[in-house]
């Protein structure tokens, strides 16, 4: 496992977390006597903390963190110290080089070393000083090469301590420690690798917005102040404000003043050039009509100056170009040289108000949606600004720097989304990220040289607080979290929030959802998503997702009393609603397809759908009143009853139906038809037939097998119907055997139903066709040929399914299948003759590059590769991308012929890097239709 630069191992008390970082060493903090220690509270005394006068305020505000930290931890309180006298007694001095006397002197008489962090963005020394001034024995510094390194080393010194960054934003209880030391040598954490690293809060109505207007009566600088100490607390620097309806520095004076005193650089969006918040220019009077150039470039010019003006004192990252009011491309005849005349104004006010040398004030320009056109189009902005590519609102970076893009001045950088309003539909509810996927992608980025900006939209940052945090720790050291490190990265995370007692199960638990929320976004769920005939494929995702539910439920009553709310807000909540919510949909396809066939059952399923949808107000009002009402309207999110991209106004439930009472049975079979799947020793062992009442008397008649080697279990169902589980006796079945047959009888009435048999063939090894499919999860490779400069590389956990498989380094040259012949094989079994279809289930990464597509090749046998371009006729914010993102898959099939029966081996080969093959499926025939693909075939040994 990689490691970072610095510290952190957080002990155990009370069952707390001891568990390190997978993402850091070096622990700076020790619960007990360790030799050589520096003792910052013990036998019921803490040193004083000292921070230079004249040091940022940023940095003095931490400090005063720190020491409500401390007492939090101990229960013993630090005095403070700012001011310019020099200690008299051991301390914990805070200071940045270059503002503080304190450090400075340090330096000086070398009782410091500082050349590890001089010149250095954002980098930290942490240490034990031996003597640091006559008549004081000891102390320990904290020394920073700018305003926010000094911070960052102090906020990790209350994470080590037992403070968690969400110890207001999520409740996580603070971990009670009776000592506190601090390690001896010297503890050093490097720049960052991402130099601005924020988030957009964004989309926040109603439930951010709600909740602020309750707690603090508008987005004012008491709210901002718990967003900039969380953002310094995960190492960010960066923040676009909330700016559906308000403007950061007209709703309250002090929010820019404050942000650049806490040393948070601000920005603002992709449709809020040269810092003026969206809804300004509907303040000022103007009509949207006149977010015009062509017609009022006076009125913008002056406009923008004011915003230039407005936020000349303080950090800032300007955006340059425009777009449309409401996030709309500017003008459907928006034209390059238009473009460029206005980006070339407004470094002119730039340069006349804030710094003639235009590359030493940060600017941005954003790359989103349409204006990625513009730039394909042959616009281009001067070196100096950072290019801020975008993905495409769904996690999938759009585009990302060419080789020859990679030695601009200004560099480039990454908009990315964890919440999005806008098509195929919104997703704001609740947490639908798998950080496999933010790994895969951001891992692209920064190695095509996209680092010098990573901005998320968070939404209503209440839901996002895992990955979050995963974002800002990557983007800080990608280096540092190798794909194989994820799944302790995860257990790990827990650990520093609930302890390691329970952490593993936490981790598995976030892991699971998290992976079945990325199937398919809640918002997404419909009555039809999964189907109800085939694969067990409904039943078994509301059944996974409901023990999934049962596990969290029970895990809480273990917990301790004080980890609870923070369990419910960040595990167990977003688990139970979302079981539910998939449960809710599934009943309302049972209803509907229920009530088409007649079932009587249909009346209990609506009556189900009912009960699920009271339950999930239920979930949403516990959230809403826990902890006296904190996080009142957090969930005032609407998620049930979509019709179009839009949200609706009100969760609806689905259309339900009703049937009336009739008389007679009728059969239902797996599949759809009169014949049940195949019945083979190489998948699944049993196959189900539904016999429903078509009234309230339940069945009474006989089910009964021809052959006596099939058997039926019967299985009371809801509503009154009966599954009857048809399976076969492979001792007992004779060689040679292809079918059986099964009859349902009530009096006069009856029904035959055909079992079709593969029989069974000793021996046999590799995944093994049944029902007419292969599939296979990418990972279960049986050989991985690597090229001279590329090989595979797998990612654990990724995918709809399994996990999945890529080329790595991402920014290698095409492999040609020809030459290197870089492939996997993979070795199945066919009964079949053939001809087949391969279908590769593709994660849905976009263009990247400008190249035409990203290609891979797909052979079976000895044939030449097929080489498909998973681009062909693609092209974004149309029906193929947008099923593409809703079903968060690309399929591509090929057609193939074989010799015949027996042995072969299907090999997928790479071509373009950025290609994520999650699984394959060989269809001989028999493939049904399904959401997720059928389930992976039986691999014998």
């Amino acid at each position: 496992m990689h490691s970072l630069a610095y510290c952190c191992t957080v002990a155990a008390a009370l069952g707390l977390c001891s568990m390190a970082l997978a993402i850091k060493r070096d622990s700076i903090i020790a619960f007990s006597h360790v030799t050589g220690g520096f003792p910052i509270v013990r036998n019921g005394h803490a040193i004083p903390i000292y921070v230079d006068s004249t040091d940022w305020p940023g940095v003095a505000r931490a400090a005063k963190d720190l020491q409500s930290d401390i007492a939090k931890v101990t229960r013993v309180e630090p005095n403070f110290h700012l001011g310019k006298a020099r200690p008299t007694e051991a301390c914990l001095v805070i200071g940045t080089l270059g503002k503080s006397d304190l450090i400075d002197d340090l330096v000086k008489r070398g009782k410091l070393d500082a050349t590890l962090i001089q010149n250095k963005l954002e980098a930290t020394i942490s240490q034990v000083v031996e003597n640091p001034w006559p008549g004081v024995h000891r102390a320990f510094v904290i020394a920073g090469s700018d305003k926010r390194g000094s911070i960052y080393g102090t906020y990790t010194l209350s994470e080590e301590a037992g403070v968690s960054p969400w110890y207001w934003w999520a409740d996580v209880p603070v971990q009670q420690h009776q000592e506190l030391y601090a390690r001896p040598g010297v503890h050093f954490q490097n720049s960052p690798a991402v130099k601005y690293r924020g988030i957009f809060i964004n989309d926040e109505a109603p439930s951010l917005t709600n909740w602020v207007h309750e707690k603090f009566g508008n987005y004012n600088h008491k709210f901002y102040e718990k967003v900039f100490e969380l953002l310094l607390r995960l190492k960010a620097n960066c923040l676009w404000p909330a700016m559906w309806d308000n403007c950061f520095s007209e709703d309250d004076p002090l929010n820019p003043k404050l942000a650049d005193e806490y040393g948070i650089v601000m920005g603002t969006s992709h449709v809020e050039p040269m810092m003026r918040a969206d809804k300004e220019w509907n303040r000022e009077g103007y009509s949207p009509d006149a977010w015009n150039y062509l017609t009022h470039p006076k009125e913008l010019e002056d406009f923008w100056t004011r915003g230039i003006e407005r936020n000349k004192p303080y950090e800032s990252i300007v955006t340059v170009g425009m777009r449309g009011k409401i996030d709309t491309p500017m003008s459907e005849t928006a034209n390059v040289q238009l473009l460029e005349k206005i980006v070339a104004a407004q470094r002119q006010i730039i340069a006349d108000h804030l710094n003639k040398n235009l590359e030493k004030v940060p600017q941005v320009w954003c790359l989103y949606k349409e204006v990625q056109d513009y730039y394909e189009k042959g616009m281009r902005v001067p070196d100096d600004v950072t290019l801020l590519w975008a993905d495409d609102n769904w996690g999938n970076i759009r585009r990302l720097p060419t080789l020859g893009e990679r030695n601009r001045k200004g560099g480039a950088g990454v908009y990315y989304h964890f919440d999005y309003v806008g098509g195929p539909r919104n997703y704001k509810w609740l947490n639908t990220v798998q950080i496999e996927r933010v790994w895969e992608q951001m891992h692209l980025a920064y190695t095509s040289g996209a680092k010098q900006i990573w901005i998320v939209n968070v939404g209503s940052m209440k839901v996002k607080e895992f990955p979050m945090e995963f974002f800002m720790r990557y983007a800080w050291d990608p280096a540092s979290l190798d794909a194989s490190d994820l799944k302790d990265y995860t257990v790990e995370w827990a650990a520093r929030q609930f302890g390691d007692a329970h952490a593993a199960e936490i981790g598995e638990l976030i892991e699971t959802y998290t992976k079945y929320n990325a199937r398919r976004k809640p918002e997404l769920l419909s009555p039809d998503t999964y189907t109800l005939t085939n694969y067990n494929e409904a039943e078994t995702v509301v059944q996974d997702y409901n023990n999934l539910a049962r596990r969290a439920e029970a895990l809480e009553h273990e917990l301790p009393e004080n980890c609870r709310a923070a369990y419910y807000e960040l595990v167990e909540h977003p688990i139970l609603a979302c079981a539910n919510l998939n449960d809710l949909y599934v009943s309302a396809g049972k209803n509907q397809l229920y009530a088409a066939q007649g079932r009587f059952s249909a009346n209990w399923y609506a009556g189900r759908v009912k009960e699920l949808f009271g339950r999930d107000q239920e979930l949403q009002t516990r959230f809403h009143t826990m902890l006296g009402g904190k996080w009142n309207h957090m969930m005032d999110q609407t998620h049930i009853g979509y019709t179009s991209w839009q949200q609706p106004d009100t969760n609806t439930m689905p259309e339900l139906h009703t049937v009336s009472a009739a008389s007679g049975f009728g059969v239902a079979v797996e599949g759809g038809g009169d014949v049940l799947p195949e019945i083979s020793a190489y998948g699944p062992q049993r196959r189900w037939i539904d016999v429903f009442s078509r009234g309230a008397e339940p069945f009474s008649g006989t089910v009964t097998c021809q052959e006596p080697w099939l058997t039926a279990h019967r299985e009371p169902l809801p509503g009154g119907d009966v599954r009857f589980w048809v399976s076969a006796d492979w001792n007992q079945v004779p060689a040679g055997i292809t079918e059986g047959q099964v009859v349902v009888s009530q009096g006069a009435q009856t029904f035959s139903v055909r079992v079709p048999i593969q029989p069974r063939v000793r021996g046999l090894h590799g995944f093994v066709e049944d029902d007419g499919y292969v599939a296979i999860e990418a990972p279960h490779f049986d050989k991985a040929i690597n090229g001279a400069d590329a090989y595979w590389k797998p990612l654990p956990n990724l995918g709809k399914t399994g996990g999945a498989v890529t080329v790595f380094p991402p920014t290698g040259a095409p492999q040609d299948p020809e030459r290197g012949g870089m492939r996997l094989e993979y070795k199945v079994y066919l009964f079949s003759k053939g001809p087949l279809f391969v279908d590769a289930y593709l994660s849905p990464t976009q263009l990247l590059w400008p190249t035409g597509g990203l290609k891979y090749g797909i052979s079976v046998d000895d044939e030449p590769p097929q080489i498909v371009n998973i681009h062909r006729h693609y092209t974004y914010f149309t029906p193929s991308w947008e099923k593409s993102v809703a079903d968060n898959i690309i399929v591509k099939q090929t057609s193939h012929k074989i010799s015949g029966p027996g042995y072969h081996t299907v090999k997928f080969w790479a071509v373009d890097s950025g290609v994520v093959l999650q699984r394959l499926v060989i269809d001989t025939g028999g493939v049904r239709k399904s959401y997720l693909g059928p389930p992976e075939s039986v691999r014998l040994p």
